[in-house]
């Protein structure tokens, strides 16, 4: 007899962790084993994380490793498409974060509930002979819609946006939350940080170094000449040559365009992209921890230059973004760098503004 009851308190917890529920109904069977106490509320503390866009090229790869995050216990994976396939196969990994999948606009308000982090790869890819311009036209009208489920549903939720041309769509983020009174400036942040992952390869590879020893602040923006390596200021010290500096700064600019001609058609930089997003994301919930010392480069709403939005290093802590850093001393090479990324930024910055408020 007491065989039969635990055989029907297993099924009733499989019934529960496959069919998560809204309230505290009781599983139907002769147990007493309440839904919410089941595996599928949490499987480990830690922090809720939304992915908007999980089923496309940056977001399949970039779930996959957020579901190893020890820091994530809850993960939802939202698309337009595709997503109930991407959450059955991300959850069949056996690490703590539950995954719950949703599908289509009328669940999107369902997958931002609640949520801690929202991390946004959603959008198209940029293919060959595109500029980051060429996507502003699909990528703004998605990236607007998905901040305005996120100011309704989860106003105070650290948001990393990683949608392209991020000079231009963190902007839009940015007027989106103003329309909706929820905008903070410290818990947007448009996410640079494969700029900084490139920097860190690059150098290392003419450095003769392990990248993970090498660490490179990248400045401005997130497109060609607004990116901004800060060469003078890489850790450990060293030096350049004239050619070396020129040879570095004009590969950190054009990687991407590096990996979608390399790609031939078939893609942009996926796995490199989210790779840097998760590691990014990990930053931002170290910081929501309370973790001391968390300093990363990210595009934020900024006053280190006149223009309103800026990529430099910031210090993340429990509120988002607790402190932004200024440029610190530059050489002549860097100073000439960084007028024409202001040049360009500022047209970026304006374009994506101005897109929210027609």
């Amino acid at each position: 007899m007491q065989q039969g009851s635990d055989i029907h308190q297993r099924i009733a917890r499989i019934s529960a962790h496959l069919n998560p529920p809204t309230n505290h109904l009781q599983v139907e069977g002769s147990c007493n084993i309440w839904r919410a106490d089941c595996r599928a509320k949490g499987g480990s503390p830690g922090f809720k994380v939304a992915i908007l866009g999980a089923a496309g090229g940056i977001g399949q790869p970039l779930a996959m490793l957020m579901k190893m995050n020890p820091l994530v216990s809850i993960l939802h994976l939202y698309d337009v498409v595709n997503s109930p396939g991407v959450t059955s196969d991300i959850s069949h990994m056996d690490t703590g974060a539950v995954v719950r999948g949703f599908l289509g606009q009328q669940q999107l308000e369902d997958a931002l509930t609640g949520m801690d982090l929202v991390v946004i790869p959603a959008g198209v890819p940029r293919k060959p002979g595109m500029t980051r311009d060429d996507l502003f036209n699909i990528n703004a009208g998605i990236v607007k819609t998905l901040c305005e489920g996120i100011a309704k549903c989860c106003p105070n939720a650290i948001v990393n946006v990683i949608s392209n041309p991020v000079n231009s769509t963190v902007p839009i983020a940015a007027e989106v939350f103003k329309k909706a009174g929820t905008f903070d400036p410290e818990r947007l942040l448009g996410v640079t940080m494969l700029d900084v992952v490139r920097a860190n390869t690059f150098v290392a590879e003419v450095l003769g170094l392990d990248p993970r020893e090498v660490n490179v602040p990248v400045v401005g923006g997130h497109a060609g000449v607004t990116i901004l390596p800060l060469l003078s200021q890489v850790k450990p010290p060293c030096s350049f040559t004239q050619e070396e500096i020129e040879y570095l700064t004009s590969r950190i600019q054009n990687g991407g365009t590096e990996v979608v001609e390399a790609k031939a058609g078939a893609g942009s930089a996926t796995l490199s992209m989210a790779y840097a997003a998760v590691k990014f994301a990990d930053a931002c919930l170290r910081g929501l921890r309370g973790d001391a010392g968390v300093v990363e480069c990210a595009f934020v709403s900024s006053q280190v230059t006149e223009l309103p939005f800026f990529a430099s290093k910031v210090r993340l802590g429990r509120n988002g973004v607790e402190e932004i850093y200024a440029l610190g001393p530059l050489n002549a090479h860097e100073r000439v760098g960084l007028e024409k990324a202001k040049k360009e930024l500022a047209s970026s910055i304006e374009k994506g503004v101005s897109f929210v408020g027609k």
